[in-house]
């Protein structure tokens, strides 16, 4: 008798997307450091004039799309946007890894740099204001990004278009069952604590 295949099992996908994470640890950690390195620049070292009035401008523009929000919106506008990001960051990873690289070096930047202003203004209590915006969300950009990364390494493997394939497939199961359920809860606690200082 032929044995019947295998249904989908939640349990064996959600096993699978940890076991391809551990797998590609070393291009998350990789990730990590070029974002904190990038980070101590930003906290570090001053920005020249034109990328100052850049950053600005964009927290800005940010500050004025969620202004007057109820918290309800709040939490979606950051769920949708760390969701694009995120995704995106890692689907691009195809390119060489170029953009996952690039994501994390801006990010990290603007993160120091931001770190540095609150600093300057509101001393180096603001840091512990600012720490719960990001226990679940730079774990989860991290894993998009450290898979994007090792999703552009499949230009240097033998069998490139399984590579590719395989790479992508266990990309987008981490997303799913890892990345995402991240992106709800840091969503959740950062919109909650914004909503709740203003």
């Amino acid at each position: 008798m032929k044995k019947k295949k295998k249904g989908f099992n939640l349990r064996d996908e959600y096993s699978k997307s940890w076991d391809y994470l551990k797998e590609s640890k070393n291009f998350i950690y990789a990730i990590i450091a070029i974002f904190f390195i990038f980070v101590l620049i930003g906290f570090f070292l001053p920005a020249s004039a034109s990328i100052t009035e850049q950053i600005l401008k964009f927290i800005q523009e940010l500050l004025e799309k969620t202004e007057n929000m109820s918290q309800g919106e709040l939490v979606k506008f950051i769920f949708l946007n760390n969701l694009q990001s995120s995704f995106f960051s890692m689907v691009f990873g195809v390119l060489l890894g170029v953009f996952p690289m690039i994501a994390a070096i801006t990010n990290g930047y603007v993160l120091g740099f931001v770190a540095s202003m609150s600093v300057e203004f509101g001393g180096g209590v603001i840091l512990l204001r600012l720490l719960p915006h990001g226990i679940f969300e730079l774990p989860a950009i991290f894993i998009s990004l450290g898979l994007g990364l090792k999703l552009g390494m499949f230009i240097f493997q033998k069998k490139k278009f399984e590579s590719l394939q395989k790479y992508l497939w266990n990309s987008l199961r981490v997303f799913f069952f890892i990345v995402l359920p991240l992106l709800i809860i840091a969503a959740i606690i950062e919109g909650s604590l914004i909503f709740l200082f203003e």
